[in-house]
């Protein structure tokens, strides 16, 4: 029972906001012979019983009489080495919070450890140790040191000491720039810890940050996060996320505005954040290359956060789970150093201190296990748009490339139906996927639509124009709204996607003068031959084709290769047998098929023109979709995917 209360704690505590970051922080159960302590690298937030490790506690005493090396690499080894080896048997794979000793130092039977945001607004304060031990008389403080064994060992030096002068153990440890650790005998008295801690600490926040939205430019940040996702990787492995509210927007005013948080404020911000981020006040593509560029030749790694004059924050990762959690951890820091001023004004670590972490072996194990992505995929990490996605071969097409590992925009006019497939996938393949509202025939929704794929991922790999109309009819019966309508959202709709989509890609090329990027059209069969009393629908089609082999002349420099998938009848589809608008109903009203008297009549006659004799599948397009993205060599091509059909002269 006791080891299912640390589980509800950890998972409380969590999931409490402002609590942990990036779902660190760690907490233990222990009796007198075991330890259970919080896995490295799970999350508080969603830890089982399986996520803790089981210690031997006479073990972890035995490391306390043992000398190690005075060099820092070496000591901390071998301080990890046997902590591995204190483990209890069965714990194989496993590994231990690198905090494991001090918690086993508390004689309390369970502890949390974690770094409120307003708890470090205390710590990482140039008030830090007077105003800590003001607001929580009786509690402990740690000066700033090297984590791991030091640490472990000035906690034990000043718990024993609090021990020896008042004659009780201490139940609160405020570390600096680090957090605080609460320590109780049982679920209750933890629970009531926290809260009068906390109480105290929100009483005097009389300065706080303002997190409001504010209305961004993002056409001008729809410019920036390209170059930067291809500076942070030229193989475009990388994902960009862009925030911009009230607080972030003080800090992006100037450089003197900036200046507080080019310091690390703690461990945690390092490891996610890095230990400096960039500000940039010239926004041209060359001159955010050369600042990124500087930055790396200088500190020897790439930046994850890019603060941009007047325009707000990019954070930058290997991957969007990477990116997120990076500008998540960054707002945490804003918000330590805005509310710091509530306590003296901020104070950061120590350079020596923060060089430490930068290159400490245990940090960068949390971190690559927290971040780590699933990787292996055909289109790991790419970003895709498809338009016309809510349904059909537009929801296939998005399914097959979020199943290679793409992330998707699901951008179509039935906003319903576009967030419902958007959560679905995202459920399914675990990718990320936004919907937007797009109405492809009108241009200022085609630029949002791009924007908002730029600033949500970080850049364009794949536009997949699919989004299509069919009004069929004979000379007699076609209107000139009709006619219209098809070649406003078939022919050019596809002219305003590939214009916005190519201007993204053309930032990255720059960037990345190696990079390939895709624009494909979903074309038809009715594009490669002509159709009866569907001329409107056809001649759209037509033009389709025109556009794509004129569009892959005009971009082929910039590596961007455009070509159309021609697929049969999707007969089994919405477009076809939708019982009131469907062809088989629109193509038997208007006599298409002579002699045919019912809606199967229509269906039957349509598959007997197929030599595979069916219909076109939402995977076959799905597949030509992929071989297209794949292939290296071919553009300007409109591929059938026909059953045979219409072939190719």
């Amino acid at each position: 029972m006791s080891l299912d209360i640390l589980v509800k704690f950890s998972n409380q505590y969590g999931t409490t906001p402002g609590f942990v970051l990036a779902g660190g922080g760690n907490t233990s159960y222990k009796d007198a012979d075991v330890l259970y302590v919080k896995g490295s690298g799970t999350s508080l937030a969603t830890i089982t019983a399986e996520g803790f490790v089981k210690m031997n506690r006479a073990a972890l005493a035995a490391i306390w009489e043992k000398s190690y090396s005075a060099d820092e690499k070496e000591r901390e080894a071998e301080v990890l080495k046997d902590l591995m080896c204190a483990k209890c048997p069965g714990e194989d794979g496993k590994r231990p919070s690198v905090e494991t000793m001090l918690h086993d130092l508390f004689p309390q039977k369970y502890v949390l450890h974690v770094h409120p945001t307003k708890v470090n607004a205390v710590t990482c304060s140039a008030g830090a140790k007077v105003a800590a031990l003001a607001l929580v008389p009786g509690a402990v403080w740690v000066d700033e040191c090297e984590p791991g064994y030091i640490l472990a060992a000035n906690c034990r030096t000043q718990l024993m000491e609090y021990k020896k002068e008042s004659g009780k153990d201490a139940e609160v440890v405020f570390l600096e720039n680090h957090g605080i650790f609460f320590a109780a005998d049982d679920e209750a008295g933890l629970d009531a810890l926290v809260n009068a801690v906390m109480n105290a600490i929100e009483a005097k926040l009389a300065v706080q940050p303002d997190f409001t939205p504010v209305e961004a430019d993002k056409a001008a940040a729809a410019k920036i996060a390209p170059v930067l996702r291809m500076c942070y990787d030229a193989e475009g492995k990388a994902a960009v996320v862009f925030t911009a509210n009230k607080q972030v927007m003080e800090f992006a005013a100037s450089a003197e505005a900036f200046s507080v948080l080019t310091e690390p404020l703690s461990p945690d911000h390092i490891v996610y954040c890095k230990a400096e981020p960039l500000y940039i006040e010239d926004t041209a593509p060359e001159a955010i290359q050369t600042a990124f560029n500087a930055f790396k030749a200088r500190r020897g790694f790439a930046p994850k956060i890019v603060f941009t004059k007047g325009i707000g924050m990019f954070a930058v990762g290997a991957n969007l789970k990477e990116a997120k959690t990076a500008a998540a951890v960054w707002e945490d820091a804003m918000a330590i150093a805005v509310m710091a001023q509530n306590f003296g004004g901020v104070k950061h670590m120590k350079p020596a201190l923060a060089d430490f972490i930068v290159n400490w072996e245990v940090e960068s194990y949390r971190a690559k296990v927290s971040l780590a992505s699933a990787g292996g995929k055909a289109l790991e990490g790419k970003i895709a748009v498809v338009t016309g996605s809510a349904q059909g071969f537009g929801a296939g097409i998005a399914r097959y490339l979020a199943k290679e590992g793409a992330n998707v925009v699901i951008a179509d006019m039935n906003a319903a139906g576009a967030a419902a497939t958007a959560e679905e996938i995202a459920a399914e393949y675990g990718v990320g996927t936004i919907s937007v509202t797009a109405n492809v025939s009108d241009e200022a929704s085609v630029e949002n639509m791009i924007n908002e794929t730029v600033l949500n991922f970080g850049g364009l790999d794949i536009s997949v124009n699919n989004a299509g109309i069919v009004r069929a009819g004979s000379l007699e019966e076609m209107t000139k709204a009709n006619f219209e309508l098809v070649a406003t959202v078939n022919y050019t709709a596809y002219f305003l996607c590939a214009k916005y989509s190519s201007a993204v890609m053309k930032l990255q090329r720059k960037a990345a003068p190696d990079y390939m990027m895709d624009i494909i059209e979903i074309n038809s069969k009715s594009g490669l031959s002509g159709s009866n009393k569907n001329f409107a629908y056809a001649g759209s089609k037509f033009g389709g084709i025109g556009l794509t082999q004129s569009f892959a002349m005009e971009l082929a420099p910039y590596g961007i290769k455009v070509n159309a998938v021609c697929p049969g009848n999707f007969l089994n589809g919405p477009l076809w047998s939708d019982p009131e608008k469907g062809l088989f109903v629109q193509y038997l009203n208007a006599g298409k098929v002579p002699g045919a008297k019912t809606v199967e009549d229509v269906k039957k006659f349509y598959e007997s023109k197929v030599p595979l004799g069916r219909g076109c599948e939402i995977e076959d397009v799905a597949k030509a979709v992929l071989y297209i993205i794949s292939q290296k060599y071919e553009t300007g091509q409109a591929v059938p995917v026909t059953g045979g059909q219409e072939m190719l002269k």
